[in-house]
């Protein structure tokens, strides 16, 4: 699938905060799959997460700071939300709206875990909170089933950049 196919396939739910537009995408795994597919030299930092899991919303503040600190460097970070679909509006956009997260946001809507997990990595299990780190143009990948805290994220990113 190429960009604009990528692109079309996401449906975007905008939301306006003060002076800035923040956004939080539903996505099928076919936008994951063309993310794997690039052979771009960015590195995107790709964190599992949920808004009712406790270690994933303590991480995300250095999800945030790391998006920041290389905002001029060719890295992304999307935090892919674990959440139900249904609860994207009532649940999800709330919560990224309050905490002003500036990172890209993704929930991933495809109910068979089963089916794309081990495309992910081959490591995990489905528990969440977890994190992949990859770079194709590099042949790079690293994944963590655990939280992560700002300093081994920051070491991790250094193989990378």
């Amino acid at each position: 699938m190429n960009a604009k196919g990528w692109i079309v396939g996401m449906l975007l739910v905008m939301i306006q905060t003060v002076g800035q537009a923040q956004q939080v995408s539903m996505v099928k795994w076919a936008a994951m799959d063309s993310l794997f597919a690039q052979k771009s030299d960015t590195t995107y930092v790709l964190n599992f997460w949920a808004t009712w899991c406790k270690p994933c919303v303590t991480e995300l503040p250095y999800f945030e700071q790391t998006q920041q600190k290389y905002l001029n460097q060719k890295l992304k970070v999307i935090l892919v939300s674990m959440d139900f679909a249904r609860e994207l509006t009532t649940r999800v956009v709330p919560f990224v709206t309050e905490r002003k997260l500036t990172s890209h946001v993704w929930l991933l809507n495809e109910p068979d875990a089963n089916s794309w997990i081990e495309k992910v990595s081959k490591e995990w299990s489905g528990a969440i909170p977890a994190t992949l780190i990859f770079n194709n143009a590099k042949g790079k990948k690293v994944f963590f089933e655990q939280k992560i805290d700002a300093l081994r994220l920051q070491k991790e990113l250094s193989d990378f950049l």
